[in-house]
């Protein structure tokens, strides 16, 4: 269980330098426990920005992020990284899969720091790969793959640690319908174990799907509904 709470966020990049940049202004956001949230909106709205740092993966100019109650935005990096590492995971709109490894070894890589046995790790990989309907791939070179099988590497990826928050950016950026709903279905059934969700996109399959339990819209760096 993981509630992500943003109050009076603000993300300005080069800040005090000539070509600063507003990215994000006053975001007061509640994301709630075990469910999809979405963050819409178009190309610079402010959506990958907010998403990144509810997901501690940057601090915000101004304003606090607050996890389960508890302040993060401001932990040193060596505390936020273990947190990254425990309480989410991470699907990237690039996959940012590495070239030359297989599939399970890919989907170990975010274990290995936390000192899990090889064979506990594989077992759990192996899990994963076959709920994804990939064990068949399991041993075969990432870059062989087809865009919608990697994107279920990546998400086999991002839970191998069994995080409360499964994030992902534009996940469908990419994909055609049928595996964009085949994505949605996945999601809905980690938000049905109680994870919570939170995607960007302004993918329309996504914001209209009746699986998405909220939809926060953005532009020009603000919430707008």
């Amino acid at each position: 269980m993981a509630r992500i709470e943003l109050a009076g966020i603000g993300k300005v990049y080069h800040e005090g330098e000539p070509n600063a940049f507003t990215a994000l202004s006053d975001i007061d956001l509640v994301i709630d426990n075990g469910r999809i949230t979405v963050l819409q909106g178009p190309s610079g709205s402010g959506k990958t920005t907010l998403l990144t740092l509810a997901g501690c993966l940057a601090r915000p100019t101004s304003g606090r992020v607050r996890l389960d109650g508890e302040v993060v935005s401001g932990l040193p990096e060596r505390f936020t990284a273990e947190l990254r590492r425990k309480r989410f995971g991470f699907v990237f709109q690039q996959f940012n899969l590495i070239a030359g490894l297989s599939v399970r070894d890919n989907v170990m890589l975010p274990a290995y720091p936390t000192g899990i046995g090889q064979r506990a790790l594989v077992a759990r990989a192996d899990a994963l790969l076959a709920r994804l309907d990939l064990a068949r791939r399991a041993h075969a070179r990432v870059e062989s793959l087809s865009g919608g099988e990697q994107q279920r590497v990546a998400i086999a990826r991002a839970l191998i640690n069994d995080p409360p928050v499964f994030i992902a950016d534009e996940p469908t950026a990419n994909l055609d319908s049928t595996l964009s709903a085949a994505f949605l279905d996945v999601v809905a059934a980690l938000r049905d174990e109680g994870r919570t969700v939170v995607l960007s996109s302004h993918d329309p399959r996504i914001c209209a799907s009746p699986l998405i339990d909220r939809v926060v819209r953005l532009a020009d760096g603000r919430v707008v509904a």
